[in-house]
């Protein structure tokens, strides 16, 4: 690729895409003109200004995507971005599903990715959900008041592995199914790790 400031560590992303090649080589290329940094996070191609992440380009089964990582702070007049899910704070994304769209938003794109750098600029970060105003199942809160080395080690946790298994307590309609969770995870919970470790 002739792009100036392109990263030859990122290339692979982009000679290995199986599906939607030509659309991520153009949102390489939109978020180059930028002037953001390339660089490989998470395994995808991150654009960052001043080691700040601003967006990234994600591809999935069914679409491709811009990922704004304070995207719920960026004025979308255009009303293209999408909120993953309703747990998802600060991201958003613009989905793609071929060229043609990409093309068309070209100048539309470049507008949201120099907002989101003026965020990065000015400091400015989302105001996230603290961990108190997420639901505590009652099955999760039946064992918190039984085992007070439980809560202990809950609260000694980081905020964001709070809320991680909070959101995967709550989750399952079922409360026999919150209760299998529950009871699952205490060993990792007692041993200070989170959902995911």
């Amino acid at each position: 690729m002739s792009q100036i400031n392109a990263n030859p560590k990122v290339d692979f992303f982009f000679d290995e895409a199986k599906k939607w090649q030509a659309e991520l080589e153009i949102m390489r290329t939109i978020a180059l003109d930028c002037q953001l940094t390339e660089e490989l996070k998470w395994g995808v191609p991150c654009y960052t200004y001043k080691e700040s992440n601003v967006v990234l380009i994600h591809a999935f089964k069914e679409y491709c995507a811009f990922l704004f990582f304070k995207g719920a702070l960026l004025k979308d007049t255009d009303g293209i971005l999408i909120q993953q899910s309703e747990n998802v704070q600060a991201a958003r994304q613009i989905r793609f599903t071929n060229l043609k769209e990409i093309v068309e938003l070209k100048d539309i794109l470049k507008t949201y990715i120099y907002q989101a750098i003026e965020i990065e600029k000015a400091g400015l970060k989302v105001e996230l959900k603290k961990t108190s105003e997420f639901a505590v199942s009652e099955e999760f809160q039946k064992k918190l008041d039984e085992m007070p080395n439980l809560q202990k080690a809950f609260h000694a946790l980081t905020p964001g592995r709070q809320r991680a298994y909070l959101l995967h307590f709550s989750q399952p309609k079922q409360s026999k199914t919150r209760e299998a969770r529950v009871e699952k995870n205490i060993p990792n919970i007692l041993d200070g790790k989170g959902l995911n470790d």
